[in-house]
């Protein structure tokens, strides 16, 4: 019983860790979408 009580949790903790990391890459790719924007505004 308690082997599947760790277990549960450190899935549990892998799974948060993955989602926190697509998070991230996500936020970085909008923030530099929108950085190139930025410049081609100042182009125009």
């Amino acid at each position: 019983m308690k082997f599947l009580k760790s277990l549960t949790l450190c899935l549990a903790l892998l799974a948060g860790t993955a989602g926190l990391t697509a998070c991230g890459n996500t936020l970085h790719g909008a923030g530099q979408d929108i950085e190139n924007a930025g410049e081609e505004v100042q182009d125009f």
